[in-house]
């Protein structure tokens, strides 16, 4: 008891401690290299290694334990002795479930400082993101999911005969979770609250960029007291330790967000395998729609943001910007000034609003993008080229003039590039918003109410914003149409992917009413 209460004084110590410091690339301690199964951190069994790298100077932060198909059978094999019928956490209530999730947000909470800036060394977002942007949903999601552990049941039925119906909602068992680069710690969170909430256990494989802030995590899971298996956390590769996720017999669920080509793979070795249920957040090529009775400067910063906030580097960015006819020009003059003014350089540099792409190989796409752009006929009104001699940054780019047909109008270019063109009346941009194989997201910016309510209900998208732009938040639900997958992350709706309903029939000598 001594021991615990030093322990908590010594973590809340480094809190305080850390709130305090001023952090930079190179003071930000690592703490979990290793792989986190069945409570301990182990090396992979093979051994092996990758290396990390902090994309705003391309040099290597570490170097992690490199999860493969056997370091995915070993936390299969934890998750489902913690899920067995009895154990411990089968065996808790619910509310305590809860409470567990609360005491983990709150150490995330303590160390809140600590952990932005290793979310900033590990992917170059500015630290004041981390801080005020990532961290919080973070907290927020494990919060608000926290709150229903023990408010998912199921209902009595009156059925006909003498019999007693209900229904149960059972957590699904295993559950696998994949989570991409661009929001390291917020999609996990996404990912494993309703996972937790709902009873289930999990092998969770984050993105092999950036694995560094939920192992560190894993360590306050352990620290608040979760059982043993319940929470494993492996960084690796996508087709070796990801896909024996997919692939796997013993995992009944997988949830995955990233890149439309790779949830495909996913869907088809799930179905090959155990025909485990699958949903998936994918790629986007968001219509964001401009009409001329709009608040100018509001639809400005919006659709600037709607681009440019985390470089571009979001799967619900709106790219396809549309600008009424009427307006056009004006518009692009204002969103070309307010391009060429963010401030590229040291994320954990206050005034720097712009930080690098994740690595070499997304600028390089990136850049690639942009040549097709130009050679198509766009018209480049700023940026369009790397920045610096250093890491991975893209200069800020804005194409005017873009056609439906060309590249960058169809392809997910994940990266600061906007496209602009110019539309006529509701009827053409219907049409052309819709013209596409995803359905994301979609915003809609006008002050005429009725058009307002006639076009989000004619878009093809999960997520449709009305004069905003990249509202989320964890009650309401996620997830995109077409292309862009199925199911849904955050809100009530993301609950139902993690249980099966289970009818109980009891043969009743007489039933009353």
């Amino acid at each position: 008891m001594i021991a615990s209460k030093l322990s908590r004084t010594l973590l809340r110590c480094h809190s305080t401690a850390a709130s305090a410091i001023a952090y930079n690339s190179k003071n930000v301690p690592i703490e979990q290299t290793k792989l986190f199964i069945n409570n301990e951190f182990v090396e992979a069994a093979s051994g092996k290694r990758l290396e990390v790298i902090n994309p705003s100077t391309g040099d290597t932060i570490c170097d992690v334990a490199e999860a493969d198909k056997a370091d995915v059978d070993i936390a299969v094999a934890a998750a489902r002795s913690a899920f067995n019928y009895g154990s411990e956490w089968r065996t808790m209530n619910a509310s305590n479930r809860g409470r567990l999730m609360y005491k983990w947000a709150d150490a995330i909470e303590r160390d809140i400082h600590y952990i932005a800036a290793l979310e900033t060394l590990d992917n170059g977002k500015p630290f004041d993101d981390s801080l005020h942007v990532d961290i919080p949903l973070v907290i927020n999601t494990l919060r608000y999911y926290a709150g229903w552990a023990d408010k998912v049941h199921g209902k009595t039925i009156p059925s006909d005969g003498n019999t007693f119906v209900y229904t149960r909602h059972e957590p699904v068992g295993v559950v696998g979770g994949i989570t991409p680069w661009n929001f390291p710690l917020a999609m996990f969170a996404w990912k494993i609250a309703p996972i937790l909430a709902c009873g289930n256990t999990c092998v969770m494989k984050v993105a092999e960029q950036t694995p560094l802030t939920a192992l560190y995590c894993a360590k306050l899971a352990k620290e608040v007291g979760f059982p043993d298996g319940v929470i494993n956390i492996l960084s690796g590769y996508g087709p070796t330790a990801g896909g024996a996720i997919a692939s796997h017999m013993d995992i009944e669920k997988v949830g995955f967000t990233g890149s439309t080509e790779v949830g495909k793979i996913i869907q088809m070795e799930s179905a090959k395998s155990n025909l485990k249920r699958v949903t998936l957040e994918l790629g986007g090529k968001s219509p964001n729609i401009v009409f001329d009775d709009c608040d100018l400067d509001q639809a400005v910063d919006a659709s600037h943001m709607a681009v440019f906030f985390n470089v571009g580097q979001c799967c619900c960015a709106g790219t396809r910007l549309y600008v009424q006819e009427t307006m056009y020009e004006k518009f692009v003059e204002k969103m070309v000034e307010k391009a060429q003014n963010r401030i590229l350089g040291d994320p954990y540099d206050p005034k720097t609003n712009h930080g690098p792409q994740i690595d070499g190989e997304q600028l390089n796409k990136i850049l690639g993008l942009v040549d097709s752009g130009v050679k198509q006929g766009a018209s480049l009104q700023t940026g369009g080229a790397q920045f610096g001699d250093k890491g991975f940054f893209m200069q800020p780019t804005v194409f005017a003039d873009v056609q439906d047909h060309m590249d960058i109008s169809t392809q997910e270019i994940f990266g600061p590039v906007m496209q602009i063109s110019s539309f006529k009346d509701e009827e053409e941009i219907i049409e052309r918003a819709n013209n596409t194989n995803f359905g994301l997201a979609a915003a809609v910016f006008t002050k005429n109410l009725d058009r307002m309510y006639h076009i989000s209900t004619a878009l093809k998208a999960g997520t449709v914003w009305g004069n905003c732009y990249n509202v989320l938040v964890p009650q309401s639900p996620f997830g995109g149409f077409k292309e862009s997958g199925f199911g849904r992350d955050l809100g009530e709706y993301a609950l139902n992917h993690y249980t099966e309903v289970k009818c109980v029939t009891l043969a009743v000598p007489q039933k009353n009413s």
